[in-house]
């Protein structure tokens, strides 16, 4: 606030440049961070100017903004983590578990609605990981026509799931871990 024919204080703030550097550099220690701590008290004091009481110390009310803008740097610092490759981010990422317990349920109850003939040829071929030529000889059919009903399977089960032609049925989940619980029984929690 400035009051009629007093100076506006914003003119007085080049003349403070020097000590709130002198001040800066005492509490970083560093040259660059020192001027970037002037910088961000310089545009903090510029737009909460209309906080500022006139009369008071205007050296004071801006080494208390510095100040409290360095304090308040370094609690932001102390809670960061140097994480330059984002190791430390990726330990924390955890997909939900309940994700591949649905999904998998949705797969087991599509899978229900197949054909004998096309879960059969979907646990030979996909889950038990047969050849087309093994699983011909275990049906006892051509190997033209496991590869015709392992191929209309994978489609039926795909429009019953509701996905698009190429779209992972259970993303996020382990397909080794989805073939092996085909193979054993193992119903998912």
């Amino acid at each position: 606030m400035t009051g009629p024919g007093l100076p506006d204080p914003r003119d007085a703030l080049v003349d403070f440049l020097p000590s709130l550097r002198a001040f800066a550099m005492s509490l970083t220690r560093n040259r660059s961070a020192a001027d970037d701590l002037v910088q961000d008290t310089i545009v903090k004091a510029w737009t909460n100017f209309e906080k500022y009481a006139d009369g008071t110390n205007l050296q004071a009310w801006l080494f208390t903004i510095l100040r409290n803008t360095y304090y308040s740097s370094l609690r932001k610092v102390r809670r960061e983590v140097a994480d330059p490759e984002g190791i430390h981010a990726q330990g924390l990422l955890v997909n939900p578990d309940h994700d591949g317990r649905l999904a998998y349920r949705d797969f087991q109850r599509a899978f229900d609605q197949l054909s004998d003939e096309h879960r059969e040829v979907l646990t030979l071929v996909g889950a038990s990981g047969f050849s087309c030529e093994e699983a011909a000889e275990t049906m006892g059919v051509a190997v033209g026509t496991v590869k015709s009903r392992a191929s209309r399977a994978r489609k039926r089960l795909a429009d019953l799931m509701g996905f698009a032609e190429g779209e992972n049925a259970l993303p996020g989940v382990d397909q080794a871990l989805v073939a092996a619980m085909g193979r054993t029984g193992m119903q998912a929690a």
